[in-house]
């Protein structure tokens, strides 16, 4: 006999057929595209913006547009470790060899560990990291997680009110939907200060991502906790691993992740004028593998 949908499936598939038209919209919207663009815009990819703005068209389309710009200019994809190694030679930021339970790739910041002066530097080593967390999802998984450990850190070694505001705009503009959740743990009393200022720069859905957690507050740590299996998590973060940065193994590893982006981009393609990729419609913002 045939059983009769539930009025969840039934609702499920309602939702799903909506999103599929508002993401055919948005393509019709946003137009032809070519090169970079095209790699870059998946269906995938304009479900995030989509989400990003609540699924309306018109609003995803000109962040999608102000990303191409961005990425047009900035050329993200093209930023190899060697330009940016000096930022990571404390480990104040750098992807983790575990996930989350999600499968999700980890970014673990350590701002205590500030090592230089140049902000726009900083910005350019944060941005190669999160592309260089986007390459190394596993299938099927488009979120990263972020933890932050504030050992060492003071208002001496803090970021620019700007540098954090263009940090943020960053992520949240140009890299929708990518972060899945960030764990601030045991910031200190004058850490609150900061974050009064730096909230407001924060939209909505973000501001929702981020948890603060203490050590001696049991539901914020049984919250990360449902995150991270606590024999991977460092003791840093209440778990039982042992966190080591070792900067010259972490740049064998990048130096071997910009071969795979050079392959995924082009970049290891000879050109026939001389010329570079950039040439071709504005710079799409890095995808993980196309998810059907």
């Amino acid at each position: 006999m045939f059983r009769r949908k539930s009025n969840s499936q039934s609702h499920q598939e309602s939702d799903e057929l909506q999103h599929e038209h508002k993401v055919n919209e948005l393509k019709d919207a946003l137009g032809p595209l070519s090169g970079r663009s095209l790699q870059y815009c998946t269906d995938a990819c304009l479900k995030r913006y989509l989400e990003a703005r609540n699924w309306n068209v018109d609003k995803s389309k000109k962040m999608m547009e102000e990303t191409l710009r961005w990425r047009s200019a900035y050329k993200p994809e093209e930023i190899r470790w060697p330009e940016v190694a000096i930022e990571g030679e404390t480990g104040k930021v750098y992807r983790a060899n575990f996930h989350d339970r999600h499968g999700r790739t980890v970014l673990i910041l350590r701002p205590g560990m500030q090592n230089t002066t140049s902000l726009d530097n900083q910005i350019r080593h944060l941005v190669y990291l999160i592309e260089n967390a986007i390459l190394n999802l596993p299938e099927g998984q488009e979120q990263m997680a972020w933890l932050i450990d504030f050992t060492g850190w003071s208002l001496s070694t803090n970021v620019p009110i700007k540098s954090a505001r263009d940090s943020i705009n960053i992520l949240q503009n140009h890299y929708p939907e990518r972060l899945a959740i960030a764990f601030l743990y045991s910031p200190p009393r004058i850490f609150e200060a900061f974050w009064k200022v730096v909230k407001y720069f924060l939209d909505a859905k973000t501001f929702q991502k981020v948890k603060f957690v203490y050590p001696k507050n049991k539901d914020s740590v049984e919250l990360m906790r449902s995150y991270f299996d606590v024999d991977n998590l460092p003791a840093e973060f209440g778990g039982k691993a042992t966190l080591q940065y070792d900067h010259e193994e972490f740049s064998r590893q990048m130096v071997q992740d910009d071969v795979k982006a050079a392959k995924l981009w082009g970049f290891d393609k000879p050109q026939s004028n001389g010329c570079g990729a950039a040439e071709v419609s504005p710079e799409p913002e890095y995808l993980a593998p196309p998810i059907s």
